[in-house]
Order: structure tokens, then sequence, then C-alpha cells
């Protein structure tokens, strides 16, 4: 049965190359028909209308009609009057896959001091409505069994809309039986190192500069960090095969902290490590739904599910306080997975699980996402600005998405001490050496969120801190 995409449009991840010599049209053409094949695209699942398509993509509705009736006419698609188009009956098919069994901490900041914290969501935005509503059609349409104790991986009702989603909008070679849903990232990945663990993986690979969950990979037993160099193209993967590790933790999409994406001879590198070592990929697609003025960058689990287990929660685009994530497991993983999260907390809450995969399948999910799209876009705009006619020394840098940027400060000023002295100012900086156990000497370089901050609280930020900046 498809995936109903109820309410606004739903959206599409198509790539075209307008560098190329082959015409555009028959670029979507392709794209289309191999989404349809490959079963990323199911029967009877509806897509973007010819004029959502042509704004995503940037080109001529005319284009995209021709194209669609292309697609109709060989029997992909089709169509009535008055009605959505959507995958013709037979003509996709299910992806095969083995079913299987499943640093010191400054002193806290006043009340009402501003504070440039990474990847910081505007939980002021929170769509509440939306989400009562939710609450309310999953507790009115749930069977009473729901209420039980229900499967290790999660409801089978949110690992399908998620499968689902994950597919349409991130180009992830989905399905809902090698599916997890967790208490978010910190959860998610745990279980996946116990899995690993268990495999006997007792070396893990992390991205230097490199997010501050690391400390997850510590604790585990057994297991050791080795920090692996990233510079503008993403990890080094010559550095990665040198150290001997059998999995490796990567923000491929957008890095953190950097901001730099993984480039495409990277990628397709990484990958061949993976299968050379018999290793895993860990991939943590944590703010991707956020991009601005370039388009958007798939999964590297949808070139290699069968060796990235792909992580992803709604922490970022929702809020973090609903603890509720997904792991997208290769097959060979997903039993262990599910064993760790079983005796981990015998499931998250089914009602929320529920209540999310009705918000999602509803279309109001991608609709909050539109709106914050151009709310943050005014924020990291208003965080350029800022800092180009107060400190135009400062360089500024990783701004394709998410929700931070980063601030590359003339080479004669002390990181540690500009941080120091903007927190005795009330306004709180966080140095890239933050993110670094290297312990080396590096440019002196800020990782600033503005999500969370008003574009007034921007500009009245940087003023403060200007002259410490450089």
């Amino acid at each position: 049965m498809p995936i109903e995409w109820t309410g606004s449009d739903p959206e599409l991840l198509l790539k075209l190359d307008r560098g190329h010599g082959e015409p555009l049209r028959t670029q979507l053409e392709r794209a289309l028909r191999q989404s349809i094949q490959s079963g990323r695209l199911q029967a009877g699942e509806r897509i973007p209308s010819t004029r959502r398509l042509a704004a995503e993509l940037g080109i001529s509705r005319g284009l995209v009609v021709d194209c669609y009736a292309q697609l109709e006419a060989e029997g992909y698609l089709s169509s009535r009057p008055g009605s959505a188009t959507r995958v013709a009956d037979g003509a996709g098919r299910s992806p095969v896959v083995r079913r299987t069994e499943v640093a010191p901490l400054l002193q806290p900041l006043p009340p009402g001091a501003t504070d440039f914290r990474p990847v910081q969501p505007d939980l002021s935005y929170f769509p509440r409505r939306d989400w009562l509503w939710a609450l309310g059609e999953a507790a009115r349409r749930a069977p009473s069994s729901e209420f039980g104790y229900g499967e290790a991986q999660g409801s089978g009702t949110l690992r399908e809309v998620v499968a689902g989603y994950l597919r349409r909008v991130r180009g992830a070679v989905a399905e809902p039986q090698l599916m997890v849903i967790s208490s978010g990232f910190a959860q998610g990945l745990a279980l996946v190192l116990s899995a690993l663990a268990a495999e006997r993986v007792r070396r893990v690979a992390v991205e230097e500069p490199g997010p501050t969950y690391r400390d997850i990979v510590t604790t585990r037993a057994g297991i050791e960090a080795v920090p692996v160099p990233v510079d503008e193209g993403g990890i080094d993967v010559g550095a990665l095969a040198a150290t001997g590790a059998r999995a490796v933790i990567l923000t491929p999409a957008h890095q953190s902290p950097t901001g730099v994406v993984l480039t495409p001879e990277r990628r397709h590198a990484v990958l061949a490590w993976a299968r050379e070592r018999d290793a895993t990929i860990v991939e943590d697609d944590y703010d991707t739904e956020f991009r601005y003025d370039r388009e958007p960058v798939g999964t590297l689990q949808g070139l290699a599910p069968e060796r990235v287990v792909l992580l992803g929660t709604v922490s970022k685009s929702l809020a973090p306080g609903l603890r509720l994530g997904w792991v997208l497991s290769p097959p060979h993983l997903v039993a262990a997975i599910a064993h760790a999260k079983r005796y981990a907390d015998r499931g998250s809450p089914t009602l929320d699980q529920l209540a999310l995969a009705t918000l999602l399948e509803s279309g109001r999910y991608d609709r909050h996402l539109r709106r914050m799209r151009k709310v943050y876009a005014g924020r990291r705009a208003a965080l350029v600005r800022a800092l180009q006619d107060q400190v135009p020394r400062v360089g500024v840098g990783g701004l394709a998405a998410g929700l931070h940027a980063v601030a590359h400060l003339p080479d004669d000023v002390d990181e540690r001490h500009v941080v120091r002295e903007a927190w005795a100012r009330s306004i709180g900086l966080h140095g890239m050496s933050h993110y670094r156990i290297d312990g080396a000497s590096h440019p002196p370089q800020l990782v600033m969120g503005f999500g969370h901050l008003t574009e007034t609280a921007i500009a009245r930020g940087i003023a403060t801190i200007a002259d410490l900046l450089g």
C-alpha cells in the first residue's frame, strides 16, 4: 500500500547537471525513471506537481510538463484531471533486501545573554498546533494493541513512513525492516557502537575536528576513537586507511563543525575503503534539512546501503525534547541494533512515534521545514552581513547548509582569549579548538550558531565583540 503524501506538494531529491552537454529534460526523465525502477518511488505514490518541481529545480514548468507526459506515455506515471500525478501501478519495484530479525566548561551565561551556540534550533517555532493535531489523530486512530510493549525496532507505522521519507527526500535505500527507532542521536549511535563491538570492532575513526559526541565512542567497552583530519574536501581517506579502523563516523553532507561537504571523489574513495576493509560507515545526517544556496546532497547510504548506517533525528527540524530518531541499518547489523534497543529502554514512546508518522505523512512536516528554511536563511544572512560590516578582516565559511557558520579570524588573534573575553561581556562564543583532540596549533576559528538567535540579537552580539575579533 503506497504512502499517501497528503497536504502540500511532497518534496523530491533530484539532481540536474547544468554543466553537462545532455539536455535537462533528458536528465530529468532519466532521474525519475530510475527512481521508479529502483523502488525509491513506489507504485501509487504521489509525486510533486509540475509547478513545485520546476520551482525546486529552477527550470521551466513546460519542461517538467513535457517530461511527465513522456513518462506517462511510457507507463511510468499516471494522472487524471483534478488529481495528482502518481507512479503508475506496476511501474516500480521494491529494492531487494535481505529480511533479518530483527572540554572544560565556562561559567554559565547570565539570563538574556547572546549565545552563538552551534546547531541550536529556534524552539519558539516548534509547530505546537500541528503537533497537538498529530497527537490527537494518532490517539484517535491507534488500536488499543499499539499501547502495549511494542517491537524492539519501534512502531511499524513510523518505520514505514520514515523509510518513505528518506527515499523521497534524502535519496536513501530504505525499508522499514532495516530501521530501528531511537531516543535521539546519542542513543542511536550507542546502539550502533554496541552492534559493532559485538562484531569485534575495537577502533572507530572520527573526524578531526569533529562533533563533541566522540565521547560516546570512548565510553563503549574496548572501542578506541581515532581522529582523522578533515580538510576542504572532507575527511582525508588516505589517513583514514592508515588508522586500521574498521568503522568511521562521518558528517558528509555538512561536516560538523567545519561545514565542508564531502567531495564526490572522497565519497567514492571512502566507500571503496569500506568495501576493501570490510568496514562500516556511520553517517550522521544531522542538519541537512536546512540548505540555502546549493542543491541538496543525497546520502552516502544511498550509494552503499550494505556498508552505511544512516542516523537521523528530528532534534534540529522540530525539537530535541521529542527524543525521536532513527537508525537505518545494513541487513547484517539490524538484529544486533534492535537487541541493544530492547535492553536499553524497551522502546521509545509509542504515541509520540505515531504522532510523528502522522505529521510526516500529512505534509505538515514539509510545510514546517519550508517555513524554517526562510527563517534560518534570514538569520544566516544577518550574521554574514554583521561580520562583513563590523569586522571585515573575518572570513565566513561553512554556509551552504545547517544552523552554524565558521568565522576565520586573523592569524594574529588568540582564539581562546576571544572566547574568554566575549564570555565576560555576556556573549557566548565557541572556538574550533573545542572540537579538536589533537592538541596541535591551528588557525583561529569560531563556530557560530545563528538558528536560535533573532537577526537583531545577531547584529547586537557582533557589535559587542567586534573589537575582539580583529
